[in-house]
């Protein structure tokens, strides 16, 4: 298998605006994550992954950028973010950022040249319709909204101020090719690409027979010629990493963006798990990662991640961040780095950090949700019962601010916050974890370390145990010789299980575990609740 610097990397993800004020107004900036680098730097994490800060008028958290080509004054200033990329690199780490270009903000110079007239030389920059279709938007009931400028309708996959853009139309895919340019000289190293395969459209528009499955949004025909062809302008040209953000994609479809005889995408992230299993199924999740090492082994690289600024913290989603939040932190932690691919830490995840719980649809901030909850309220249900159904996988369970110290807000910021602090701050902290040598922190960098000086964890084959076993997920990494044996009870249950005599575990070293007090026999894995344990066995 071909070796790789990416491969081998531990990704760290950076929400900065909830990461660390350091101007008091309430939201996290550049000069805020320069500050925190070495406690990045200290967990272990090779690649620091920062989400938009260009210029943007901020309706949904940067993702809707005005000018490609700046930073955003919540962020700091092009000088700051010069600052901390050279800070990255000092310590060693690498820095990706984050690349928007389905869609720009309306108010991108752009749009408002698009939507000025029909003949403006920018109209064809995006895609105009004079009657709309049937199909949905990830925000709003439709894809479409008229402009009565120009009596017709303009597409946004996402929300109405985040028109998408016309990637038919040679100039914005040079255009855009450009401005990747701009960050790479710079000396960036990569993209994280949002919604990659969104750029090309079905032709024609088609009505779709179920415009609630909104998967026709993806995958089109000349997706892949549009990769290849960024591939050959530029990515081609720099030592970089690029992962893409696919949604709607199978183990099948994935391949053709990762493969690498493909030429278009190092890895990606496919949302299998985390846009379609609301809560923890064990068989389930079993069943994609063997489908995905079947589909991409040797052939292409996968991602791995439980959560990240758009999905609910791992603990509260498919642990239990009550009783067992540290034994849960800790057990998901040896699932992500020791399944094969590239594992993602989301800030706070290191320290155990949960969803939160807000009492009113007034204190979320998250668009995709409020625009949800009115939509739905509209059609007559009951507003009680719909903000009930949405709190689960809400944005904001994320967005909270990162936890440094018991301090008022966290600690996050002498001003008043953006989003509000999750109220658990006092009792879950970064400062609390390190002082502690047992805190899902220390177990966090424990792992790292672990996958820094053992190649298993990252070129090693993976053959799974007890593939039927409703509570135990075990597989075994094997490489040159070497021959790993993991094994996870995800479950509030003490479990019992009857292993076969070539899975014997005596005299077996034990690499890891996250409980103080091993229970073991020859003949049988005793597990207490959310308990994992590495064995080397050769």
């Amino acid at each position: 298998m071909k070796k790789n610097w990416w491969k081998e990397s531990v990704v760290y993800q950076v929400y900065w605006r909830s990461f660390y004020d350091t101007d008091g107004d309430g939201y996290g900036d550049l000069e805020g994550v320069i500050q925190k680098l070495d406690y990045i730097q200290e967990l272990g994490a090779d690649v620091i992954w920062l989400n938009p800060c260009f210029e943007s008028p901020d309706v949904d958290n940067g993702y809707d950028i005005s000018d490609y080509r700046s930073i955003m004054s919540k962020a700091g200033t092009m000088e700051t973010f010069d600052r901390f990329l050279q800070e990255v690199h000092n310590r060693g780490m690498k820095l990706i950022m984050d690349l928007v270009v389905n869609h720009t903000s309306d108010q991108h110079p752009w749009f408002k040249e698009s939507r000025s007239s029909k003949d403006n030389p920018k109209r064809d920059y995006y895609v105009w319709r004079r009657e709309p279709n049937n199909w949905r938007s990830y925000f709003t009931p439709s894809v479409w909204e008229f402009d009565d400028q120009t009596e017709e309708y303009y597409f946004h996959s996402f929300a109405v101020e985040q028109p998408d853009l016309n990637w038919e139309n040679p100039m914005v895919r040079q255009e855009v090719y450009s401005f990747m340019r701009f960050w790479l000289d710079k000396g960036i190293d990569g993209f994280r690409m949002d919604v990659i395969n969104l750029l090309a459209k079905q032709a024609g528009f088609p009505d779709a027979e179920n415009p609630e499955d909104i998967s026709y949004l993806g995958n089109n025909p000349g997706i892949h010629e549009y990769l290849q062809e960024m591939h050959r302008e530029v990515l081609q040209h720099y030592d970089i990493f690029t992962v893409g953000e696919i949604p709607f994609v199978t183990p099948e479809d994935g391949l053709l963006y990762v493969g690498e005889n493909r030429r278009e995408l190092h890895t990606l992230f496919h949302f299998e798990v985390c846009d379609y299993m609301i809560h923890w199924d064990m068989q389930r999740y079993k069943e994609i990662q063997r489908r995905w090492y079947k589909g991409l082994w040797e052939k292409g690289w996968n991602s791995q991640f439980l959560n990240n600024h758009d999905h609910t913290r791992l603990v509260t989603r498919f642990g239990n961040d009550s009783i067992f939040r540290v034994e849960s932190a800790k057990c998901f932690a040896v699932l992500l780095h020791l399944l094969p691919g590239m594992p993602y830490i989301y800030q706070g995840e290191e320290i155990g950090m949960t969803g939160v719980r807000y009492k009113s649809i007034q204190e979320y901030q998250d668009i995709a949700m409020k625009n949800k909850y009115k939509e739905e309220v509209e059609k007559g249900r009951d507003p009680g019962e719909v903000f009930k159904s949405l709190v689960h996988l809400s944005r904001d369970n994320s967005r909270t601010p990162v936890q440094w110290d018991e301090s008022p807000n966290a600690g996050f910021t002498k001003g008043t916050p953006w989003i509000k602090v999750n109220p658990n701050y006092k009792e879950i902290n970064v400062a609390q974890s390190l002082a502690d040598p047992d805190s899902i922190f220390y177990f966090y960098k424990k792992l790292i370390q672990l996958r820094k000086e053992n190649k298993i964890m990252v070129y090693g084959d993976y053959q799974e145990v007890l593939e039927d076993h409703q509570q135990i997920y075990s597989f075994i990494r094997e490489l040159d010789h070497q021959r790993w044996l993991v094994v996870l009870n995800i479950s509030e249950l003490l479990v019992q299980v009857n292993v076969p005599e070539s899975l014997s575990i005596a005299g077996k070293e034990m690499l890891l575990t996250n409980y103080k007090n091993e229970v073991d026999s020859n003949v049988e894995w005793a597990l207490r609740p959310y308990e994992a344990r590495i064995y080397r066995l050769l």
